[in-house]
Parts: C-alpha cells; structure tokens; sequence
C-alpha cells in the first residue's frame, strides 16, 4: 500500500466523524491562564466544521491547569487529593466556558468524564458508546475529559492523548486530530535543534517514529510526542487517521477540514478490529503476564488459536478469572493480551500441561483454554 495514494489531507475533508484533542499547554498558554481568546477561536473552528455536517467529539485536558491558574498556583501539584481539588474547581470553569461559547453558535455541548474502569467494564463501555452517539445524534458536542476528581494512578489512563485515541476506537471515528504545542512531530526535538525536519506522513506502526519523539512534558501536561504517537496507533486499531497539527496555526482545523498540509499525519495500514477486539486492545490496566513459549507464540500468531495451558511457561501477578492478562514470548516482547479463564494459581499449576489433563491437576476443567481466542487481541 503506498503511504501517498491514502494521504489523509485528501481523507479528512471526507471524514464523518473526527475527534479533536486540545491539551493544557494550549488551553493555559503554558500556564499563564485560561487563554479565552485561542478558545474562542478553536470553538468558533470546531462550530464550522459541526455545521458542514462533522460529527465532533472534543477531548479537552486543562481542568487541574485551569484549577492551578485560579488557586494562584505555578507548580503542578504532588499530592493526589490537591491534584483533585484542583480538577474539580477547574472542570467547572472550562466546560462553562464551553458551553457559553458553543451556545453562540446554537450548539449544545455535554460534559464526559471518563476513568479507566468505565472502559475496562464491558457493559459500562457500551453505555459510554451508546451515550456519546446518542449525543452525537442528537446534534450536540460531547466534551471528554478524564475524571481527574477521583481518579488514582491504579485506574488512570495517564494522558489524554490516550484517552482521545480510546475515545475514537469506542465511538468508530474516522480521524484523530491533537492539537499540541508543537506545528506537528519533528526528525528531533525542534526545541534543541532548529534544523529539525517536520515529518508530513508516515505509517502509525513505523517503529522509526518512536526515535523522532522527544517524550518530553511541561509542568502543566502528561503527555509529549511519544505519547501522541502511541495514541496515533491506538486509533488505528480502528482505521483511523491521526493528525498532529500546532494549535497556534490560524485557523488549524478549519484548513485541516479544507484539506490543507499541515501537520503530521499518521495512517493506519490494518483492517480495523471489531468492538470487542477493540475494547480488549483498549485495556491498559492489566493484572497479570504470561509467558509463551515458541510454539504458543507461532500459534496464536500464525493462526489465531485460543491460547492452552501447554504453551504456558511461567504466570506471574495476581489475578482471578475475568481479569485481563498479557502474554509474552520469552524475550519480554508483548504478544497479545486477553481475558483469562482461571487465575493466577490455577494457571501456575496446569502450565506446560495438555487441557485434558486440566482436572488431573485441579480436580475440575473450567475451560480447555486459558484465554479463548474470542477473548484475545494479538499485539
């Protein structure tokens, strides 16, 4: 497939569906406050491409940084519960001024708040599903915001870079755009390096990316380039386009929309997996890991098999049946992950053991498999 013939600045302007990041640098003007005027105009941009008929989902970070300006507070804070307090007294101001603003347009917006267990949950990822298209549906734009009020390191997505790129796997949008600090990702760090080279496409899974990424962070933010791009792959589980453009850029997304080069675009080369494909790939959070040895690792990768307790060389963690695990061959590299049928000391008992001799070792048979292929994501 060649990376020219599928470029997104001819795909976006076709794109039904986008979901647009702003992240706290942009929003704070890198911590100098809430910057209305950069916010009024990205509202006014979203508005337009809305009104040509895009269906826009807007993930905005900024709640602890908007908090942070109000408390007279430069320095981000270490302690979880000021972390949280900060949250709450900024969510409040950021999604007034939202709302007030989008209403200029005769656009109703919905806060979203969203923590790693509602996508973890099967049942409450599909609520979330079903909300945000009904919204969608009903012609108002959900703003997205991870639930930093009460959320804890344990059930953190850690950036909302990936929360958007979760974001777009859960709703199926076609593109991804984040806006960031930075005019789009670079050969090297621009910031140390002037004479760096701004890449304008490449492949999501290219592992040369992850060279190019600085993973640097301000004292506002979670994220930098590496995570930008691990994002960009999250959404192409989905088939979706990335797009990493400057924010400062007049009039970024309505060019964007228009078709104009800016930016990075990242492209995604692999059939798209189904929703449920989608959620197990989603799940960060994972209680346990697996080891495979070669033969397991050929199956499941060459044929797609369910995993067997005889492919198994070590179980570590803790975990019970239902949770999440991930397999590894036996060089660490990550294989594929999946919701496991027994835990962790019944998977230490029967591994290297053939699933008719499961009850011999336990004195019943749960499943034949210890993760079902149905119940599976390769990496």
């Amino acid at each position: 497939m060649n990376l020219a013939d599928i470029s997104c600045r001819d795909q976006l302007p076709l794109a039904k569906c986008w979901v647009v990041k702003i992240g706290s640098a942009l929003l704070t003007d890198n911590g100098k406050g809430l910057d209305e005027k950069r916010l009024f105009d990205w509202i006014d941009q979203i508005a337009a491409i809305k009104l040509s008929g895009v269906e826009v989902v807007l993930v905005s970070s900024g709640a602890v940084a908007v908090g942070m300006t109000r408390l007279g507070v430069s320095k981000r804070p270490d302690s979880v519960h000021e972390l949280q307090a900060a949250a709450a007294i900024g969510q409040a101001g950021l999604i007034n001024t939202y709302e007030h603003n989008f209403k200029r347009h005769g656009i109703n917006t919905a806060q979203i708040l969203l923590t790693h267990d509602d996508l973890s949950n099967r049942k409450r990822y599909l609520n979330a599903r079903a909300t945000i298209k009904q919204l969608l549906k009903m012609g108002v734009i959900p703003i997205v915001n991870e639930n930093d009020t009460v959320v804890t390191d344990e059930i953190r997505f850690g950036d909302n870079d990936t929360l958007a790129a979760l974001v777009t796997n859960l709703i199926g949008a076609e593109a991804l755009v984040i806006l960031t600090d930075q005019d789009g990702l670079f050969s090297e760090d621009p910031r140390s390096n002037p004479g760096a080279s701004m890449i304008e496409s490449a492949w999501a899974d290219d592992s040369s990316l992850d060279s190019s990424a600085s993973g640097g962070h301000g004292a506002l933010g979670r994220g930098g380039m590496v995570t930008k791009i691990r994002a960009a792959r999250i959404a192409a589980r989905s088939g979706a386009t990335t797009l990493i453009a400057g924010g400062r850029i007049p009039q970024v997304l309505t060019r964007i929309h228009s078709g104009d080069a800016i930016g990075t675009e990242l492209l995604s080369r692999t059939d798209p997996l189904t929703s449920r494909k989608l959620w197990l790939a989603g799940q960060l959070q994972t209680k346990g890991t697996i080891v495979l040895d070669k033969g397991a690792v050929d199956v499941l990768v060459g044929s797609g098999k369910s995993l067997l307790p005889v492919g198994v060389k070590s179980v570590s963690g803790q975990f019970v049946r239902g949770d999440m695990v991930v397999c590894r061959d036996e060089g660490g590299a990550e294989v594929a992950r999946g919701i496991v049928n027994y835990s962790c000391d019944e998977a230490a008992k029967i591994q290297g053991v053939a699933s008719d001799l499961i009850i011999e070792k336990l004195g019943y048979t749960a499943e034949p498999e210890l993760i079902h292929r149905d119940n599976m994501t390769l990496k």
